[in-house]
């Protein structure tokens, strides 16, 4: 069934939403036929505020379980709702786990993810003999001590453009697997590890390729020489395990 529209204009404006969400319940971001996702209760929301039918393009597809400080979607829409109304109009539709930070109409031709110039994803780890229950859906759990020294300064071989093909998922979707990383960093604050990654593109699953491969660098099984010859060899086969999604997180995309 197709909603009303509200007011309808001859041009639908472009509203840009910055969102926030707990991933956990949510099988990733977009839209699935037979689960539940970011994507579909935003949608449903955005309709019953703007009255007609709504489709929202995301800035990035954030799997099952991953988090979100500062992803982007952009809608186009009839409503003569002001932009800086959306947000708050939006806390009383959406469930406590998605969260509309900021709302702003944009020009025509924005796209969420087309127009996005870099993104930056952390991942956080967690270093205690005993696990937290409530930091399960929020960090990987390691007990193991991890040579943070070592993580940083393998981390400096990522940055600027290299072929990725060794952290790109095995069996997914074949994209172009030269990338460019701005900058790349690991800081400990008390018992949590954080490991970020500034960069203009990413492959399916690089980021979690990436930190299950420097998780070895951080025990002491492999060498930073031999994490830049996993990069440059280009074989998935040689890299570290997928780490698990709890700890990853889209925190912002620049324009």
């Amino acid at each position: 069934m197709t909603l009303p529209l509200a007011d309808s204009q001859d041009t639908p404006r472009n509203i840009k939403l910055t969102i926030a969400y707990d991933g956990t319940a949510y099988h990733g971001f977009q839209r699935q036929k037979n689960a539940l996702t970011v994507q579909e209760v935003l949608e449903n929301c955005l309709e019953r505020l703007c009255r007609h039918k709504v489709s929202v393009a995301g800035a990035g597809r954030t799997d099952t379980g991953v988090h979100a400080y500062g992803q982007v979607v952009n809608f186009f829409t009839y409503t003569r709702i002001p932009g800086e109304r959306i947000a708050p109009a939006l806390k009383g539709l959406l469930p406590p786990d998605i969260v509309v930070k900021r709302a702003e109409e944009v020009g025509q031709q924005f796209h969420a993810r087309f127009s996005a110039q870099s993104k930056v994803y952390v991942y956080r780890i967690y270093q205690q003999e005993t696990a937290d229950p409530f930091l399960r859906h929020y960090a990987w759990h390691i007990r193991h001590k991890l040579n943070v020294e070592a993580i940083h300064s393998a981390l400096q071989v990522v940055v600027g453009t290299h072929d990725f093909s060794a952290f790109q998922a095995a069996g997914g979707p074949r994209r172009d697997p030269v990338k460019t990383i701005l900058s790349a960093a690991c800081r400990r604050e008390e018992s949590i590890l954080e490991l970020s990654f500034w960069g203009t593109g990413f492959l399916y699953h690089m980021v979690r390729n990436l930190v299950g491969t420097l998780i070895e660098v951080g025990m002491d099984k492999l060498s930073k020489a031999d994490f830049s010859c996993i990069l440059a060899g280009g074989d998935r086969t040689k890299a570290g395990m997928t780490a698990p999604p709890q700890g990853l997180y889209l925190k912002e995309i620049f324009y």
